[in-house]
């Protein structure tokens, strides 16, 4: 379970064997009670969302907008 980075709280990061065949580029967020799951792809956009409020939750967006190269880099470093 390759762990992104960390920020406010919030833990950014994949499991190493979801899906068969592999799910396209996403991000799974945990920490203080929540779970949620993003696509990252040329827009990012929620796969689900249990426990973020809408302040956390745009907080959350920006920090993957911001940090999308990283989080593909991340991806495709793990897979290859």
């Amino acid at each position: 379970m390759p762990v992104v980075f960390r920020d406010r709280g919030f833990r950014f990061f994949f499991y190493s064997f979801e899906g068969s065949p592999r799910e396209p580029v996403h991000v799974h967020v945990k920490g203080n009670g929540i779970d949620a799951k993003f696509w990252v792809g040329d827009e990012i956009e929620m796969a689900y969302n249990h426990g973020l409020n809408s302040r956390d939750l745009a907080m959350v967006m920006l920090t993957i907008r911001a940090r999308r190269n990283e989080i593909r880099e991340t991806w495709h470093g793990h897979f290859r």
